[in-house]
């Protein structure tokens, strides 16, 4: 069986576009309430932590996914979903426009892949010092490293995910972009 691109009036169009939307939904809800947390923490104490209250928060109960990972999935199948129903938009890029977009996609994968392993090495320096001070396992998703800036430091998880979906979406974007092209036609 030949794969073929989706067209809008197949049934499958219609389900990519609405799990888009349901995680566009999520995606926006996640991302001010994620804001509005941020902006009452700065508010009260003059500093947050990114993304802190996104891994402390679960959803729907306790013990479950996380606000963080919540954010993560909807990305990754959101982008999926976009890249499945949006194709016709990228027929007419031609020449250096795909050039310059390809160029920057693959710079986009190779940073997203930099901090991942940034990220991780940081996480498990902590873990392992806070382990060889303390005795015990620290509670990790607590861990934060005060990076880029004394004030705004990330939560460990909550940028590992972050630049995971990043290079993912990139990765597949670069990828999609080396594929040969098919006209609208076809």
């Amino acid at each position: 069986m030949e794969r073929r691109h989706l067209q809008e009036h197949d049934r499958q169009y219609r389900v990519f576009l609405y799990v888009f939307y349901a995680c566009a939904v999520v995606m926006a809800s996640i991302t001010f309430f994620g804001i509005y947390s941020m902006a009452q923490d700065w508010n009260e104490e003059g500093t947050f932590i990114m993304g802190d209250i996104l891994v402390q928060t679960q959803v729907p109960f306790e013990n479950f996914a996380n606000l963080s990972t919540w954010l993560f999935f909807s990305c990754v199948i959101g982008w999926y979903c976009v890249s499945r129903i949006g194709w016709k938009k990228t027929t007419n890029l031609r020449s250096y426009r795909m050039g310059l977009l390809q160029i920057m996609l693959l710079g986009f994968t190779i940073i997203c892949l930099y901090e991942i392993l940034w990220t991780f090495t940081i996480l498990n320096a902590e873990i392992t010092s806070q382990m060889i001070v303390s005795g015990q396992t620290p509670d990790i998703d607590a861990l934060a490293v005060d990076y880029p800036d004394v004030l705004r430091p990330w939560n460990l998880i909550f940028a590992t995910k972050i630049w995971l979906a990043g290079a993912i979406i990139s990765g597949h974007a670069f990828y999609l972009s080396t594929k040969p092209r098919k006209s609208v036609e076809d």
